[in-house]
C-alpha cells in the first residue's frame, strides 16, 4: 500500500479509502442493499490487512448502523491511532425541524451522536455531506471550527457542491481564522468528469486533497454496458440510477472504450478505471466500495498499474459534457 498526505496537511492516508456505506442494517435508512455486520466485517478486516488505513462513513448510512459496525470492527482489528476515520454530517437523522442540516445545533448534536456510535473520542476527518443552503455558511464554519477546537475532530472536509460554494467556504475560513477544509469528496470517474471544469483545479490550487466517491460509477465501469449488475445494490440503488440515466448513449461509448483498453492489457475493467483516476495528480484517495472478495484485490492491484499517455487519451476521448449531478 502507498500512503500520501491529505492535501497540505501532515496526515498520511492510504491511496485507497474503504467506503463503508455498504455495511449496515438492511432496511435502516434509505439503503435496502447493505451487508449485515457479520458479512461486512471481513471486508474491513481485509482492508486493514492490505494496508488501507482510511475508512469513510456517514451518520446517515443505514441510520447510523454503518458507523456502529465500523467502530466495532476498528476496535477488534486495529488500534485507534493507526487508522483514519472519516464521517459526515448533513442529511436528515430525525423528523424534527433541527434533525438535519448544518446549523450549529445540528452539527453539535450529530458529532456527539457519531462519536457514540463509532465508540471513539474523535474522528480524524469530519465532512459536510452536502452544502446547506438554509444555514448561513458562517454559522456552519464557526461550528465546525469549534468541533475541532473541542478535540472531537482532527480535520474538516467537504463533499459535493459547486466550486464557487467551496471557494466561498475556503475564503471565509481564512478571513475569520477558522479551521479550513482540507479535503473534497466529490463525484468523479470516467463516466462523470464535470468536476474537471472547476472543482479539481480549485482543489489543486488550494492544496485540498480530492477523495472521489463512486470511482467505478456504481459498478458500471466494472462490466460491459449490456451486462446487468449481479448485486442487490445494482438492482435497488435508486440514487445511483439517477446519476447516469440521462447520459446512457454517451456513457456506453466510454464503457466500450474502457473494455478495449482492459482487454488489450488483459486486466479487469475495474483496475483500469481506477488506474485512470489514480493517474490524476489532484486525486488523493478514491473511496472504493467492497461487497465481494475480489473488489478489494482489484482496487489494490490498480495502485501498481500505470497507463501510458495513449491509453489515457483513448479512455477520455469519447466523453461528452454531462448535466451536473450528485449535489442533491
Amino acid at each position: 500500500m502507498k500512503y500520501v498526505r491529505l492535501g497540505m496537511t501532515g496526515l498520511k492516508i492510504s491511496r485507497l479509502t474503504l467506503g463503508c456505506m455498504s455495511y449496515g442494517t438492511p432496511g435502516r435508512g434509505f439503503h435496502a442493499w447493505t451487508l449485515e455486520e457479520d458479512q461486512g466485517r471481513p471486508f474491513i478486516q481485509r482492508a486493514l490487512e492490505i494496508g488501507i488505513n482510511c475508512f469513510d462513513t456517514a451518520n446517515v448510512y443505514s441510520d447510523g448502523t454503518s458507523e456502529e459496525i465500523l467502530g466495532r470492527a476498528i476496535r477488534d482489528f486495529a488500534r485507534r491511532d493507526e487508522v483514519v476515520i472519516a464521517t459526515k454530517v448533513f442529511n436528515r437523522m430525525r423528523p424534527e425541524p433541527n434533525g438535519q442540516g448544518l446549523s450549529r445545533k445540528a452539527i453539535m448534536t450529530e458529532i456527539d451522536a457519531s462519536l457514540r456510535r463509532l465508540g471513539t473520542d474523535y474522528v480524524d476527518l469530519y465532512q459536510i455531506h452536502r452544502f446547506d443552503h438554509e444555514t448561513p455558511i458562517e454559522e456552519t464554519l464557526e461550528a465546525l471550527h469549534d468541533v475541532v477546537k473541542a478535540g472531537k475532530a482532527r480535520y474538516l472536509g467537504a463533499s459535493s457542491m459547486y466550486a464557487w460554494e467551496f471557494c466561498q467556504a475556503l475564503h471565509l475560513a481564512d478571513h475569520h481564522g477558522w479551521t479550513r477544509f482540507v479535503s473534497m469528496q466529490n463525484h468523479y470517474n470516467l463516466l462523470y468528469r464535470e468536476e474537471e471544469r472547476e472543482m479539481i483545479g480549485l482543489c489543486a490550487h488550494e492544496g485540498v486533497g480530492v477523495i472521489p466517491w463512486s470511482p467505478l460509477a456504481r459498478g458500471r465501469l466494472a462490466r460491459p454496458w449490456d451486462q446487468k449488475g449481479s448485486t442487490e445494490r445494482a438492482a435497488t440503488d435508486e440514487f445511483g440510477k439517477t446519476l447516469y440515466a440521462r447520459t446512457e448513449a454517451a456513457d456506453h461509448a466510454v464503457v466500450d472504450r474502457l473494455g478495449e483498453v482492459a482487454t488489450a492489457r488483459g486486466l479487469p475493467r475495474a483496475q483500469v478505471a481506477l488506474a485512470w483516476l489514480l493517474s490524476k495528480p489532484a486525486v488523493t484517495s478514491p473511496i472504493v466500495g467492497a461487497t465481494k472478495p475480489h473488489h478489494l484485490e482489484d482496487a489494490a492491484a490498480a495502485l501498481d498499474l500505470t497507463l501510458d499517455h495513449e491509453e489515457i487519451a483513448k479512455l477520455e476521448e469519447p466523453y461528452v459534457p454531462h448535466p451536473v449531478l450528485g449535489f442533491a
